[in-house]
């Protein structure tokens, strides 16, 4: 047993060797394009934090979440271009997050929590391919409209086996998610992923303070649509399963909604700002 799983971890060390020796000459454009990709993050969670920002003043807006923005950005001066550069973005940094799960530059490793981060990779390489697809879709005019992608999606994994827990189960990972966001907000840990060796103490004192609002907002709304999942698995019911947009308009309908809606909206203007740091000072291995 021992000589046998000897064996397979060299063959997984082999493989993964050639794997990155094949993805070497190609990793600086990977870095690149991750980098768009994080601004193209940065515009995003921008216009969805103003759109909120303006609800809550009563100044217009909405509650929309990554596809609506897409939605308001095709219809400025430009739309179309900017979509294609988004898409770029998007479909770069996907690359680099499916290329950091299977091959684990940071070393990772194989534990329970290391498993899971890489999970947790390969799943936001997914999730912003699939972005960068109906950025691209509405670029050329092929997109069916802004629908309801989690209600879909909920839907498809209800009708599958064992369907309700799946989705409880994709809930509570999400509001797991959530949670560790506001744990990374409250111990900033960001270091590791920063190089900010060129920025005074003072700067850098400021941009991780902005960071930790963002980080926070955004752990806030992945937790209620966390929640929702969970009671959308629970009541056997699509509908009930909430995205972004859907989760700030469950914050406008509290006490003192427009008070909270507001908080949220500016931070996630300031996490644009922190998705701007990352395309600039993130440390990106991809290979």
């Amino acid at each position: 047993m021992s000589h046998a799983r000897t064996t397979v971890s060299s063959f997984r060390r082999t493989t993964t060797a050639g794997a990155r020796e094949a993805i070497a000459p190609a990793a600086p454009w990977i870095e690149w394009f991750a980098r768009v990709g994080y601004a193209a993050k940065a515009l995003l969670y921008t216009v969805v934090g103003v759109l909120a920002l303006q609800s809550a003043l009563g100044n217009g807006g909405e509650t929309t979440g990554s596809r609506g923005a897409l939605t308001t950005l095709v219809r400025q001066d430009f739309g179309a271009l900017i979509l294609v550069v988004i898409a770029a973005g998007l479909f770069g940094y996907a690359a680099w997050r499916i290329i950091e799960a299977i091959l684990d530059p940071e070393h990772r490793g194989t534990s329970a929590k290391g498993l899971a981060l890489r999970t947790s990779f390969a799943v936001r390489g997914i999730v912003h391919a699939a972005l960068g697809l109906q950025a691209v879709r509405l670029a050329t005019g092929t997109a069916r409209g802004r629908g309801h992608a989690v209600e879909a999606w909920t839907a498809r994994l209800l009708d599958a086996p064992f369907g309700r827990w799946l989705v409880v189960g994709v809930g509570l990972a999400v509001a797991g998610y959530g949670i560790y966001q506001l744990y990374r907000a409250w111990v900033a840990k960001l270091s590791r992923q920063l190089d900010l060796a060129s920025l005074s103490q003072d700067a850098r004192s400021w941009l991780v303070h902005v960071c930790r609002c963002g980080i926070a907002a955004r752990g806030i709304v992945f937790g209620i649509c966390g929640w929702y999942l969970v009671r959308a698995g629970i009541v056997h019911d699509a509908t009930a399963a909430a995205d972004t947009g859907e989760a700030l308009g469950v914050i406008a309908h509290q006490r003192f909604g427009d008070v909270l809606l507001a908080v949220v909206a500016a931070g996630l203007i300031a996490y644009g700002a922190y998705e701007i740091v990352q395309a600039r000072y993130r440390v990106i291995r991809p290979a």
